[in-house]
């Protein structure tokens, strides 16, 4: 990290040296060896893991910052580490290193009828900007992704989780030392300033391949309109579950219980629980009663009111609403249709959820909704790379251009080809 920036004027003379160090780092990085990577990423868990201390501390000044500005409990939650969450953190960059090595992978390859050999190549893209806000934890998932895809990282987080993400940073640092690979691979931008969000945004002078923001809607909404380079984004995760009338009950209170409590800051949240009508009477009590029994605010649409004491109504507001908290909208619709044409009307393409036993339900469902990640009988709080089998994530991209759904190593990656001739020319 360079030193601590004391003139504002300087910040854009600092993030020009961070780019110009990232874009230095990236060459030697994208030809290392699939091994001192490895090995690199092994360093880093260790060294989370043994400076743990020095990470609660600093997490603990976070915390006490943002309590005294009010925050809400959900930010919060999306703010504090524990010694559970950092180890989750380390075993989650160790899964990380046991993935295949993207770089250099043949996706595909063929022969023309002229005798040319065509190959098509996995290769990193270069240099990667990361904008996030209150999540420490990014920090550990963007910088470890990025690595193993063979790209150098601008990490740049929010004042909230200045400290703690230092010192994850720190760790990462002392990974790559260990691994003989440049320390300037992974770079924590060193100043709060708004500034430095605008100077990555123009790309750094040509050093930033691909802006990647994590955080509110404001955030996302400013890199979206802002940026001069390629942006992997989703603006919020506006969550949906269908419970059709074929869905087994015990398995959909289950499922729309974990899906909106578990972990309610989370984007893979659900916001909105559409129910069958043609089965309401048999659904409707059980599901929201099982909601209100968690604590969770219920609003319903003006046809549920006084189905279950408790309830609070909804407005149009609440269907384009990312509560982010425990509350959730409910409304009923006309079967499958129904449930189909409210999500195209309401969704932010993120994470959909069916609950049913029947086929056809589940294939129209599937068919007809264009979100990055569709679940039948499952929860959406599965919209996870880690979950997926990824080993983390950097994001969960809602576009449909390069990535969609989690970002994971490969989807870090870009192609190219390589031809291979026996003396070829074009007639």
């Amino acid at each position: 990290m360079l030193d601590e920036v004391k003139n504002k004027d300087d910040v854009e003379s600092v993030m020009l040296e961070i780019g110009r160090r990232a874009k230095a780092a990236s060459r030697p990085l994208a030809v290392a060896g699939a091994e001192r990577k490895h090995a690199a990423l092994i360093a880093m868990a260790d060294a989370i893991v043994a400076r743990m201390g020095e990470i609660l501390a600093a997490n603990a000044i976070d915390l006490e910052n943002a309590r005294e500005t009010g925050v809400a409990s959900a930010f919060i939650d999306r703010l504090t580490l524990t010694e559970g969450r950092i180890r989750d953190m380390a075993n989650g960059i160790r899964a990380i290193a046991e993935f295949k090595d993207p770089v250099g992978d043949v996706i595909a390859e063929w022969d023309r009828p002229n005798g040319l050999h065509i190959e098509r190549v996995r290769t990193p893209l270069g240099v990667i900007g990361v904008i996030y806000e209150s999540r420490p934890n990014v920090t550990a998932d963007a910088g470890a992704l990025c690595l193993k895809a063979g790209n150098a990282v601008i990490l740049r987080g929010g004042s909230d989780s200045f400290h703690s993400s230092g010192a994850i940073h720190a760790c990462l640092v002392e990974g790559l030392r260990a691994a003989g690979l440049p320390e300037h691979a992974i770079q924590m931008v060193p100043v709060a300033d708004r500034a430095a969000v605008g100077a990555m945004l123009a790309g750094l002078g040509g050093a930033i391949d691909v802006i990647v923001p994590r955080g509110g809607k404001s955030l996302v909404a400013r890199v979206q309109n802002e940026a001069r380079v390629p942006v992997f984004a989703h603006l919020e995760g506006l969550c949906h579950i269908y419970v059709d009338a074929s869905a087994d009950l015990a398995m959909a209170e289950k499922i729309v219980v974990n899906a909106k409590m578990r972990r309610t800051g989370i984007c893979g949240a659900a916001e909105t629980l559409l129910i069958d009508r043609n089965d309401a009477e048999r659904l409707v009590k059980p599901l929201l009663s099982a909601l209100l029994a968690t604590g969770c605010e219920v609003r319903v649409s003006d046809e549920l009111a006084g189905s279950v004491d408790g309830l609070k109504a909804a407005t149009d507001e609440d269907w384009a609403t990312e509560y982010l908290d425990a509350i959730i909208s409910v409304k009923l619709v006309d079967g499958i249709s129904g449930a189909i044409e409210h999500i195209a009307t309401w969704s932010s393409a993120h994470t959909e959820a069916v609950i049913a036993e029947d086929a056809a339900v589940v294939e129209r469902f599937f068919a007809e909704i264009d979100s990055a990640i569709l679940l039948h009988n499952a929860s959406t709080q599965f919209a996870d790379g880690g979950e997926f089998g990824m080993g983390g994530e950097i994001g969960i991209a809602t576009g449909k251009m390069h990535a969609r759904g989690p970002v994971g190593v490969e989807q870090l990656t870009s192609f190219k080809y390589r031809v291979r001739g026996a003396g070829q020319v074009r007639p």
